[in-house]
């Protein structure tokens, strides 16, 4: 799987999506849920704003100084016995690990949950290389037992309820227990613990690199992680380049309201550190590791009016606040980043060919902005892409046509007061059970999502006139 998710058109794709009921109903519920955590957790920490304040400088100098970090960090891993490589694209990154798994004449890889891993579509290369590769994540793998792609950052099988889960894993797997969570969750524990046992490599991501020492930081719910990243002889994690710390004291910032951002709690279950391969002597850990820093279009995007985008540390407090989010559901997008962080990153890392319409797919409600622990003016940046596109001419010939119209029409008073005088007469017989039977553009798109009120044939200037002058009486 790679960053593009689904080959629909959006508009039929977010109609589908929106007649989903038991996807909204989770969504909802979880936003609901998420979000009263949070702001417990937000109450209880206490000068939340001075948080969100030091992170985002964090970010900031982070970015500011990235060559100067990303070096410090490689040095620091070879000398503490690791490998690191520098992916310039995905398909660096995955012709590295690919080469990695022949050389182990690797069978079988146990993987944790990794965002950058979808993005650079490794399972799929990975398994036409005849490997298996195994999600250990619980949602992660019933998607992949589902061939389902991931809705959420965090939470991947959001959009499934239990009674789903239950037959997928009855149809796929044989399970023939009950739809309890428990239940269901222990029956995959027993098929993943063989998995661990037998498998030759394991990839993880990276939430944040710690530059100072070389360590890797994973912040998980699940104990699958460190099975993954201590049991396979040999570990390979993947990073986003910008993911660094200079570090462990900005890291203990970032991880404050990393967990309070994303689900609602302290801390989560498992904070593992990680600083290269086993250690002489030890007997945890893997025998060799690996480092694959990803840069895959992030050095574009930080020379470019969007760099603010790479302070994100994928907290999915976004999508957790988010009213469209809400409605349409992580598959929606068509994208392996969705929601307000989605609608920014995808048309940036993927190209506005696959994924022009995610900027709008956003009301601007200004709601991702206040929520985002770094600071990231989703907001702006969504309406930034909409004025790149109206630049580049990437939008629909009809609109350009229709906008520019509109633009005359608005720069010339006269027009204008003819055109609302008879545009009012016209509503009379255009305005049909609060809908307009016109096939325009984007005047179908926008009448079809309202209803109308039903016209009296008069326009808002000859209302205020009339009524102006009744007030002087």
């Amino acid at each position: 799987m790679s960053m593009k998710t689904s080959n629909i058109d959006f508009k039929p794709r977010i109609k589908a999506e929106m007649e989903d009921t038991i996807m909204r109903k989770a969504v909802a519920m979880a936003q609901e849920r998420i979000g009263a955590n949070r702001q417990i957790m937000v109450n209880e920490l206490g000068n939340w704003e001075d948080w969100r304040d030091r992170a985002e400088q964090i970010r900031n100098h982070v970015l500011e100084n990235l060559d100067a970090y990303l070096y410090q960090l490689s040095e620091k891993v070879t000398q503490n016995g690791g490998h690191v490589y520098f992916a310039r694209t995905k398909e660096d990154a995955t012709d590295y690990i690919r080469d990695i798994a022949k050389q182990k004449q690797a069978k079988k890889i146990v993987k944790s949950k990794s965002m950058v891993t979808e993005e650079i579509g490794l399972n799929h290369v990975l398994q036409a290389e005849g490997i298996e590769v195994v999600e250990t994540d619980l949602g992660e793998y019933i998607l992949q037992v589902d061939n389902d792609p991931p809705s959420h950052i965090v939470v991947p099988a959001i959009h499934k309820d239990r009674y789903q889960i239950q037959k997928v894993l009855k149809e796929k797997l044989g399970y023939e227990g009950s739809e309890t969570p428990e239940a269901m969750t222990l029956f995959i524990r027993e098929i993943i613990r063989k998995d661990f046992l037998e498998a030759d490599i394991g990839i993880s991501g990276c939430n944040f690199a710690v530059a100072e020492t070389g360590s890797i930081c994973l912040v998980t719910n699940e104990g699958n992680l460190r099975m993954a990243t201590t049991l396979p002889k040999t570990h390979i994690a993947v990073m986003g380049m910008e993911r660094i710390a200079p570090t462990f004291e900005e890291v203990d910032v970032l991880i404050t309201l990393l967990c309070r951002s994303a689900v609602g709690t302290r801390l989560t279950s498992y904070n593992t550190w990680l600083t290269g391969p086993r250690e002489e002597g030890h007997v945890d850990g893997p025998e060799e590791f690996h480092l694959v820093i990803v840069d895959n279009g992030r050095s574009k995007i930080l020379g470019s009016e969007f760099s603010d985008v790479l302070r994100c540390i994928r907290c999915g407090a976004c999508l957790n606040t988010c009213p469209a989010y809400r409605q349409i559901g992580g598959h929606g997008y068509g994208s392996i980043y969705p929601g307000p962080i989605g609608a920014v990153i995808s048309p940036l890392l993927g190209g506005y060919q696959d994924f022009h319409d995610l900027p709008y797919a956003c009301s601007l409600c200004n709601a991702c902005n206040v929520v985002c622990p770094v600071k990231i003016p989703l907001a702006q940046l969504i309406l930034k892409h909409r004025q790149v596109m109206a630049e580049t001419g990437l939008t629909p010939k009809a609109e350009q046509r229709f906008t520019r119209l509109f633009n005359y029409a608005n720069a010339h008073p006269a027009l204008w007061k003819v055109g609302m005088t008879m545009g009012a007469k016209m509503a009379n017989w255009m305005i049909k059970d609060g809908k307009v039977p016109l096939k325009i553009s984007v005047l179908e798109d926008w009448t079809e999502a309202r209803d109308l009120p039903a016209p009296d044939g008069e326009g808002f200037r000859s209302w205020f006139k009339h009524h102006k002058a009744e007030g002087k009486k």
